[in-house]
């Protein structure tokens, strides 16, 4: 089945075509026959694309909203001289990323107009989200036809499993019932994937009530997710992808009573305030260099004091929510990293977990210094918490989804 993945937000769509069946889904060995992105939807945007044998175009094209952009996205599909199949045809279903699916949507679910109006009813919880999601349903709904089946796969769906002391803050009860203020948690097509790859690579069952997992996913944005026998039992990401880690350009946690104070001080509007935590802050903001892990490393390596401190601010609170997690989950039997940086970066892995050996936490420092960007164990052997770094794929597992309920459906 070949799958179409669209990844739309507000001013970009992000695609794969994966191939997969039943029997490639159990050992792992889907594949994405293209890839790519349109960036700058609303101007002269840029399209970059590379089928799996390397072709590769790039091209920058005037593009004014989402169903242009699909449009192209489809063009360049099957285009004689680098698209992977002959006809828009060939494509037999399309999955989508959809950001927030509130309390109502705990799995994903083909889509309909019932789905439709309930990604809409949260529209509140994600305005930059959520709105260009629909827009990149509609576009394919209408350039593939109404016979192609649609998929939302939802980021905050796996965590809907966290119990209630996990995901009710202290604020008046109330304000939950009216408004649904709660811990939603993101990342959460990531997290599942590492999960269960996690669970391979020890050897055990996703589902063993017994298994207990720390998944850490961190790019320019972070979460950490505690899983127990496959289910999310808690995530540092809240009723917004604000709260927990440091980030890139994000604060993570901090004391909410910093704001009315810096509001006061510097005479900030509530806007100006969303902009300084998600757009000036984070490791952006302690730097003052650069919200990219890599140019801190190499500006800290350079005696940037700032840089360094940012970073190890960074380990710190990673180091924290994973300690913190142990505990939630009464001891753990397996940790993974995910993401640019948590593929990439074995100095953050290793300032990460050294303050953890207490705990049972060890990392080989050779086997995490010669893995970069690729799947292996770097904990010693034998070790009680094994540690490991394993690449996210969320299209894979989009499409995946996307391919059982629309088998089961048939």
């Amino acid at each position: 089945m070949n799958v179409l993945v669209l990844n739309c937000g507000s001013s970009s769509v992000r695609f794969q075509l994966v191939q997969t069946d039943p029997a490639r889904a159990a050992d792992g060995t889907d594949r994405a026959l293209a890839r790519g992105h349109v960036e700058n939807i609303g101007g002269a945007a840029l399209l970059k694309y590379e089928a799996a044998d390397g072709r590769a175009i790039r091209e920058s094209e005037e593009i004014l909203e989402h169903k242009i952009a699909v449009e192209h996205v489809l063009a360049l599909l099957t285009r004689a001289d680098v698209g992977v199949v002959k006809d828009r045809r060939e494509i037999d279903a399309v999955g989508h990323r959809v950001v927030h699916g509130g309390e109502r949507f705990k799995a994903s679910v083909r889509i309909d107009d019932g789905v439709v109006q309930g990604i809409e009813d949260c529209f509140d919880l994600a305005p930059l989200h959520n709105p260009p999601n629909v827009k990149g349903y509609r576009a394919a709904r209408e350039l593939l036809g109404d016979a192609v089946p649609q998929v939302a796969v939802f980021d905050t769906a796996f965590h809907q499993t966290m119990p209630a002391t996990a995901y009710l803050y202290g604020l008046p009860y109330v304000l939950y019932e009216r408004h649904g203020i709660r811990r939603y948690g993101f990342h959460g097509t990531s997290h599942r994937f590492v999960a269960a790859r996690l669970a391979t690579r020890l050897g055990r069952p996703l589902d063993d009530p017994a298994l207990r997992l720390i998944t850490c996913h961190l790019g320019n944005g972070c979460s950490v997710a505690a899983i127990r026998g496959g289910r999310s039992m808690d995530t540092s990401m809240g009723f917004t992808p604000l709260e927990g880690l440091l980030m890139g350009t994000r604060s993570g946690d901090l004391d909410p009573a910093i704001l009315l104070h810096v509001m006061r001080k510097e005479e900030l509007g509530p806007w100006e305030v969303n902009a300084l935590l998600n757009k000036h802050s984070g490791l952006i903001g302690i730097s003052g260099v650069s919200n990219d892990m890599r140019a801190l490393l190499e500006a800290e390596e350079g005696g940037n004091e700032r840089a360094g401190l940012a970073v190890n601010v960074f380990c710190y609170r990673l180091m924290k929510y994973i300690a913190s997690y142990t505990g939630v989950l009464g001891g753990v039997d397996g940790i993974a990293f995910a993401g640019g940086i948590g593929e990439n970066a074995p100095a953050i892995r290793r300032r990460t977990l050294a303050p953890l050996a207490g705990l049972g936490i060890h990392l080989d420092e050779g086997r995490n210094r010669g893995l970069r960007g690729e799947e292996g164990e770097i904990s010693p052997s034998p070790s009680a918490a094994r540690v490991f770094v394993i690449p996210t794929n969320e299209e894979i597992l989009i499409a995946r989804d996307t391919m059982h309920l629309v088998g089961a459906a048939s």
